[in-house]
């Protein structure tokens, strides 16, 4: 997929980020790069080649998308991995897609068991927790740039949105 100037893509774990321009250099060979500001993070540029495929880009969702994704969210299914390094494995590599489904069942997994250790006076693994903030952050800054509102505010907003 090609993009144009000023459009709003997600970038792998780097999240939401602004096509600021799209510079061509000349070296051994004339290569294309998009010039990406992320637009949670200040001061902080970064360049990646139009012809790379296996980069992680993709244009953010509509508001319509947002609402189906956020209404669909309790029909997610959980991922059930006992063994840690696997499930961690399996989390790292859905993360580096960005893709909101994929998110939305990190979080959702890692929730789940959460509340089930909690039950048992367990505590939730570290690698998890860590896996837990990224999908939240990625997912939270998303929502927030395409429904107007402040990443911290998007959990609520789900709350007050999604189906029970």
């Amino acid at each position: 997929m090609k993009f144009k100037i000023n459009d709003l893509i997600m970038y792998g774990t780097m999240g939401v980020c602004k096509i600021i321009d799209i510079e061509k250099e000349t070296g051994n060979n004339l290569r294309e790069y998009y010039v990406l500001s992320p637009v949670y993070s200040k001061n902080i540029v970064v360049k990646i080649p139009v012809d790379n495929e296996k980069i992680a880009m993709r244009k953010i969702h509509t508001k319509d998308e947002v609402a189906s994704l956020i209404s669909d969210m309790n029909n997610e299914i959980p991922i059930l991995v006992e063994d840690e390094k696997l499930r961690l494995q399996q989390f790292k590599s859905m993360i580096r897609t960005a893709k909101c489904e994929d998110l939305i069942t990190i979080i959702r997994s890692i929730y789940l068991d959460k509340k089930q250790r909690k039950l048992q006076g367990k505590k939730l693994y570290k690698g998890d927790e860590e896996i837990m903030h990224t999908a939240e952050k990625l997912l939270n800054e998303e929502f927030a740039i395409i429904l107007n509102i402040c990443p911290e505010e998007v959990k609520s907003y789900i709350k007050t949105h999604v189906q029970h």
